[in-house]
Protein backbone atom coordinates (compact mmCIF):
# COMPACT_ATOMS: atom_id res chain seq x y z
CA UNK A 1 0.00 0.00 0.00
CA UNK A 2 1.33 3.43 -0.91
CA UNK A 3 0.61 6.99 0.06
CA UNK A 4 1.04 10.35 -1.60
CA UNK A 5 1.74 13.37 0.59
CA UNK A 6 2.86 16.96 0.16
CA UNK A 7 5.37 16.77 2.97
CA UNK A 8 9.04 17.65 2.84
CA UNK A 9 9.58 16.48 6.38
CA UNK A 10 10.36 18.64 9.39
CA UNK A 11 12.66 21.61 9.18
CA UNK A 12 15.25 21.51 11.99
CA UNK A 13 15.05 25.22 12.81
CA UNK A 14 12.18 27.71 12.72
CA UNK A 15 12.80 30.54 10.29
CA UNK A 16 11.93 32.96 13.06
CA UNK A 17 14.50 31.59 15.52
CA UNK A 18 17.39 33.87 16.48
CA UNK A 19 20.61 33.03 14.66
CA UNK A 20 22.52 32.13 17.81
CA UNK A 21 19.81 29.67 18.84
CA UNK A 22 19.76 28.19 15.33
CA UNK A 23 23.49 27.50 15.47
CA UNK A 24 23.21 25.98 18.93
CA UNK A 25 20.29 23.87 17.79
CA UNK A 26 22.21 22.48 14.80
CA UNK A 27 25.16 21.59 17.02
CA UNK A 28 22.80 20.04 19.55
CA UNK A 29 21.17 17.85 16.89
CA UNK A 30 24.55 16.79 15.53
CA UNK A 31 26.19 15.79 18.80
CA UNK A 32 23.27 15.00 21.14
CA UNK A 33 19.96 14.31 19.46
CA UNK A 34 20.90 12.35 16.38
CA UNK A 35 23.10 9.76 18.10
CA UNK A 36 20.67 9.10 20.93
CA UNK A 37 17.12 9.90 19.91
CA UNK A 38 16.59 6.53 18.24
CA UNK A 39 17.56 4.67 21.43
CA UNK A 40 15.33 6.71 23.69
CA UNK A 41 12.63 4.86 25.64
CA UNK A 42 9.79 7.38 26.00
CA UNK A 43 6.70 6.82 28.10
CA UNK A 44 3.42 5.72 26.58
CA UNK A 45 0.88 8.15 25.24
CA UNK A 46 -0.92 10.19 27.84
CA UNK A 47 -4.33 8.83 28.82
CA UNK A 48 -6.20 11.37 30.91
CA UNK A 49 -9.51 11.28 32.75
CA UNK A 50 -11.19 14.66 32.44
CA UNK A 51 -13.60 16.10 35.02
CA UNK A 52 -15.64 19.17 34.10
CA UNK A 53 -13.37 19.68 31.09
CA UNK A 54 -10.12 19.62 33.10
CA UNK A 55 -7.65 16.74 33.34
CA UNK A 56 -4.08 15.77 34.16
CA UNK A 57 -1.61 17.36 36.55
CA UNK A 58 1.37 19.70 36.61
CA UNK A 59 4.54 18.48 38.28
CA UNK A 60 8.28 19.01 38.07
CA UNK A 61 11.38 16.91 37.48
CA UNK A 62 15.03 17.54 38.29
CA UNK A 63 17.46 18.02 35.41
CA UNK A 64 20.14 15.34 35.27
CA UNK A 65 23.46 15.56 33.51
CA UNK A 66 22.88 15.36 29.75
CA UNK A 67 19.15 16.19 29.86
CA UNK A 68 17.59 18.64 27.42
CA UNK A 69 14.08 20.06 27.31
CA UNK A 70 13.60 18.31 23.96
CA UNK A 71 14.39 14.90 25.45
CA UNK A 72 12.32 15.61 28.58
CA UNK A 73 9.40 16.67 26.41
CA UNK A 74 9.40 13.38 24.54
CA UNK A 75 9.88 11.28 27.65
CA UNK A 76 6.72 12.88 29.11
CA UNK A 77 4.79 12.87 25.81
CA UNK A 78 4.85 16.65 25.47
CA UNK A 79 5.62 18.85 22.50
CA UNK A 80 8.60 21.17 22.50
CA UNK A 81 6.25 24.18 22.55
CA UNK A 82 4.59 22.99 25.75
CA UNK A 83 7.74 22.40 27.77
CA UNK A 84 9.40 25.59 26.50
CA UNK A 85 6.39 27.78 27.33
CA UNK A 86 6.12 26.22 30.80
CA UNK A 87 9.83 26.92 31.50
CA UNK A 88 10.55 30.41 30.13
CA UNK A 89 14.16 31.51 30.21
CA UNK A 90 15.53 27.98 30.63
CA UNK A 91 18.19 26.87 28.15
CA UNK A 92 16.33 24.27 26.04
CA UNK A 93 19.46 22.44 24.96
CA UNK A 94 21.68 22.48 28.06
CA UNK A 95 19.54 23.28 31.12
CA UNK A 96 21.43 23.59 34.39
CA UNK A 97 21.93 20.28 36.14
CA UNK A 98 19.73 20.15 39.24
CA UNK A 99 17.25 22.71 37.91
CA UNK A 100 13.54 22.03 38.29
CA UNK A 101 11.66 21.60 35.01
CA UNK A 102 7.91 22.08 35.02
CA UNK A 103 6.09 19.20 33.28
CA UNK A 104 2.78 20.73 32.11
CA UNK A 105 0.72 17.54 31.74
CA UNK A 106 -2.62 19.20 32.47
CA UNK A 107 -5.10 20.46 29.91
CA UNK A 108 -8.51 21.98 29.38
CA UNK A 109 -10.50 20.23 26.68
CA UNK A 110 -10.99 22.16 23.44
CA UNK A 111 -14.31 23.89 22.99
CA UNK A 112 -15.96 22.00 20.13
CA UNK A 113 -19.56 21.13 19.35
CA UNK A 114 -18.90 17.38 19.30
CA UNK A 115 -16.27 15.76 21.48
CA UNK A 116 -15.92 12.59 19.49
CA UNK A 117 -13.29 10.90 17.39
CA UNK A 118 -10.16 13.03 17.06
CA UNK A 119 -9.95 16.74 17.85
CA UNK A 120 -6.72 18.57 16.97
CA UNK A 121 -6.06 22.06 18.31
CA UNK A 122 -3.41 23.70 16.13
CA UNK A 123 -2.89 26.57 18.54
CA UNK A 124 -1.61 24.25 21.30
CA UNK A 125 -0.26 21.62 18.86
CA UNK A 126 -2.12 18.78 20.56
CA UNK A 127 -4.39 15.95 19.47
CA UNK A 128 -7.26 14.58 21.60
CA UNK A 129 -8.70 11.14 20.92
CA UNK A 130 -12.09 10.60 22.56
CA UNK A 131 -12.90 6.96 23.26
CA UNK A 132 -16.66 7.53 23.27
CA UNK A 133 -19.14 10.34 23.79
CA UNK A 134 -19.95 9.18 27.32
CA UNK A 135 -16.43 8.43 28.54
CA UNK A 136 -14.26 10.92 30.42
CA UNK A 137 -11.20 8.99 29.23
CA UNK A 138 -9.22 10.82 26.57
CA UNK A 139 -5.93 9.92 24.93
CA UNK A 140 -3.88 12.96 24.02
CA UNK A 141 -0.73 13.41 21.95
CA UNK A 142 1.48 16.37 20.99
CA UNK A 143 1.80 17.06 17.26
CA UNK A 144 3.93 18.93 14.77
CA UNK A 145 1.90 21.10 12.38
CA UNK A 146 2.22 23.02 9.11
CA UNK A 147 4.83 25.73 8.81
CA UNK A 148 3.98 29.28 7.74
CA UNK A 149 2.83 29.24 4.14
CA UNK A 150 1.94 25.55 4.49
CA UNK A 151 -0.67 25.95 7.22
CA UNK A 152 -2.58 22.88 8.31
CA UNK A 153 -6.22 23.45 7.31
CA UNK A 154 -9.02 23.61 9.86
CA UNK A 155 -12.34 21.86 9.39
CA UNK A 156 -14.07 18.53 9.86
CA UNK A 157 -12.74 15.46 8.08
CA UNK A 158 -12.84 11.66 8.25
CA UNK A 159 -10.12 9.05 8.23
CA UNK A 160 -10.44 7.40 4.83
CA UNK A 161 -7.34 5.18 4.80
CA UNK A 162 -4.89 3.57 7.22
CA UNK A 163 -1.43 2.88 5.81
CA UNK A 164 1.33 0.85 7.42
CA UNK A 165 4.89 1.28 6.12
CA UNK A 166 3.94 4.04 3.67
CA UNK A 167 5.94 4.95 0.58
CA UNK A 168 6.35 8.69 0.09
CA UNK A 169 5.69 9.92 -3.43
CA UNK A 170 7.40 13.29 -3.39
CA UNK A 171 5.13 16.03 -4.81
CA UNK A 172 6.44 18.16 -7.66
CA UNK A 173 6.13 21.32 -5.55
CA UNK A 174 8.54 19.89 -2.98
CA UNK A 175 10.94 18.51 -5.56
CA UNK A 176 11.05 21.99 -7.07
CA UNK A 177 12.20 23.33 -3.70
CA UNK A 178 14.52 20.39 -3.07
CA UNK A 179 15.60 18.92 -6.42
CA UNK A 180 17.97 16.51 -4.68
CA UNK A 181 14.99 14.47 -3.48
CA UNK A 182 14.06 11.29 -5.38
CA UNK A 183 10.62 10.79 -6.85
CA UNK A 184 9.78 8.19 -4.22
CA UNK A 185 11.09 7.31 -0.77
CA UNK A 186 10.48 3.71 0.29
CA UNK A 187 9.48 2.68 3.81
CA UNK A 188 12.29 2.95 6.30
CA UNK A 189 14.20 5.30 8.54
CA UNK A 190 14.65 7.96 5.83
CA UNK A 191 10.93 8.15 5.09
CA UNK A 192 9.47 11.38 6.56
CA UNK A 193 6.06 9.70 6.94
CA UNK A 194 7.38 7.34 9.60
CA UNK A 195 5.97 3.86 10.05
CA UNK A 196 2.23 4.59 9.92
CA UNK A 197 -0.10 7.15 8.34
CA UNK A 198 -3.78 8.05 8.48
CA UNK A 199 -5.16 9.73 5.35
CA UNK A 200 -7.95 12.25 5.87
CA UNK A 201 -10.85 12.96 3.57
CA UNK A 202 -9.25 15.94 1.84
CA UNK A 203 -6.80 13.30 0.52
CA UNK A 204 -3.64 15.44 0.74
CA UNK A 205 -3.78 15.71 4.52
CA UNK A 206 -2.21 13.00 6.67
CA UNK A 207 -1.67 12.27 10.34
CA UNK A 208 1.59 10.33 10.41
CA UNK A 209 4.78 9.51 12.26
CA UNK A 210 8.15 11.09 11.74
CA UNK A 211 11.81 10.24 11.65
CA UNK A 212 12.62 13.54 13.34
CA UNK A 213 10.84 13.51 16.70
CA UNK A 214 12.48 16.77 17.80
CA UNK A 215 9.97 18.50 15.47
CA UNK A 216 6.95 17.60 17.61
CA UNK A 217 5.48 20.76 19.11
CA UNK A 218 6.82 22.90 16.26
CA UNK A 219 5.66 24.23 12.91
CA UNK A 220 7.63 21.76 10.82
CA UNK A 221 5.49 20.26 8.05
CA UNK A 222 4.00 21.11 4.68
CA UNK A 223 0.51 20.84 6.17
CA UNK A 224 0.36 17.33 7.57
CA UNK A 225 0.32 16.43 11.26
CA UNK A 226 3.32 14.65 12.80
CA UNK A 227 3.27 12.42 15.89
CA UNK A 228 6.10 10.85 17.85
CA UNK A 229 6.95 7.39 16.40
CA UNK A 230 5.53 5.61 19.44
CA UNK A 231 2.36 7.74 19.45
CA UNK A 232 1.40 7.16 15.81
CA UNK A 233 1.63 3.39 16.36
CA UNK A 234 -0.73 3.60 19.32
CA UNK A 235 -3.20 5.94 17.59
CA UNK A 236 -3.12 3.83 14.42
CA UNK A 237 -4.23 0.78 16.40
CA UNK A 238 -7.01 2.68 18.20
CA UNK A 239 -8.83 4.40 15.33
CA UNK A 240 -10.91 3.08 12.47
CA UNK A 241 -11.58 4.20 8.93
CA UNK A 242 -14.49 6.63 9.16
CA UNK A 243 -13.34 8.21 12.46
CA UNK A 244 -14.27 11.88 12.64
CA UNK A 245 -11.34 14.33 12.76
CA UNK A 246 -12.00 17.94 13.78
CA UNK A 247 -9.14 20.42 13.35
CA UNK A 248 -9.46 23.79 15.10
CA UNK A 249 -7.27 26.71 16.06
CA UNK A 250 -8.21 27.75 19.60
CA UNK A 251 -5.67 29.84 21.51
CA UNK A 252 -7.89 30.31 24.56
CA UNK A 253 -9.68 27.53 26.45
CA UNK A 254 -11.73 27.91 29.62
CA UNK A 255 -13.67 25.81 32.10
CA UNK A 256 -15.05 25.86 35.64
CA UNK A 257 -14.03 23.13 38.06
CA UNK A 258 -15.80 22.95 41.42
CA UNK A 259 -16.58 26.66 41.23
CA UNK A 260 -13.07 27.76 40.18
CA UNK A 261 -12.52 29.29 36.75
CA UNK A 262 -9.49 28.21 34.73
CA UNK A 263 -8.09 29.41 31.43
CA UNK A 264 -5.40 27.92 29.23
CA UNK A 265 -3.77 30.38 26.85
CA UNK A 266 -1.32 29.61 24.08
CA UNK A 267 0.72 32.37 22.47
CA UNK A 268 -0.47 33.62 19.07
CA UNK A 269 0.64 37.12 18.14
CA UNK A 270 -1.74 37.33 15.20
CA UNK A 271 -4.93 37.30 17.29
CA UNK A 272 -6.61 39.51 19.87
CA UNK A 273 -6.42 37.00 22.68
CA UNK A 274 -7.90 39.31 25.32
CA UNK A 275 -11.07 39.80 23.32
CA UNK A 276 -11.13 36.11 22.49
CA UNK A 277 -10.84 35.23 26.18
CA UNK A 278 -13.56 37.67 27.23
CA UNK A 279 -15.94 36.42 24.54
CA UNK A 280 -15.38 32.80 25.53
CA UNK A 281 -15.83 33.46 29.25
CA UNK A 282 -19.01 35.45 28.65
CA UNK A 283 -20.42 32.76 26.38
CA UNK A 284 -19.74 30.11 29.03
CA UNK A 285 -21.30 32.28 31.74
CA UNK A 286 -18.04 32.49 33.68
CA UNK A 287 -16.92 36.08 33.31
CA UNK A 288 -18.70 37.33 36.46
CA UNK A 289 -16.48 35.02 38.53
CA UNK A 290 -13.23 36.16 36.92
CA UNK A 291 -10.52 38.32 38.51
CA UNK A 292 -9.69 40.55 35.54
CA UNK A 293 -6.16 41.25 36.79
CA UNK A 294 -5.47 37.50 36.95
CA UNK A 295 -6.87 37.12 33.46
CA UNK A 296 -4.59 39.89 32.15
CA UNK A 297 -1.59 38.22 33.80
CA UNK A 298 -2.48 34.90 32.18
CA UNK A 299 -2.80 36.66 28.81
CA UNK A 300 0.59 38.29 29.24
CA UNK A 301 2.40 35.13 30.36
CA UNK A 302 0.74 32.72 27.90
CA UNK A 303 2.21 29.70 29.71
CA UNK A 304 0.05 27.11 27.97
CA UNK A 305 -0.91 25.74 31.41
CA UNK A 306 -4.38 25.83 32.99
CA UNK A 307 -4.40 28.90 35.25
CA UNK A 308 -6.85 29.75 38.03
CA UNK A 309 -8.32 33.23 37.38
CA UNK A 310 -11.17 33.06 39.90
CA UNK A 311 -12.15 36.16 41.81
CA UNK A 312 -11.59 35.51 45.51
Amino acid sequence: MVVTAREAGPHPVSLTAPVNLSIRYCLFCLFVLLPGVWLQQPVCATTVYFHQGFGGSIRSVTVKNGDSLIELARSHDLGYNEIAEANPGMDPFVPAEGAQVVIPSAWILPDVRKRQGIVINLAEMRLYHFYSRKSDRVETFPVGIGDEGWDTPTGTFRIVQKIANPTWYVPKSIRKQRPELPKTVPPGRDNPLGTHALRLSNRKLLIHGTGRPFGIGRKVSHGCLHLYPEDIVRLYKQVKVGTRVTIIRQSVKATAVNGRVFVEITGDGKRNLEQEARNLLVRKGLFARVDVSRLKTALRVKSGKPTDITRN
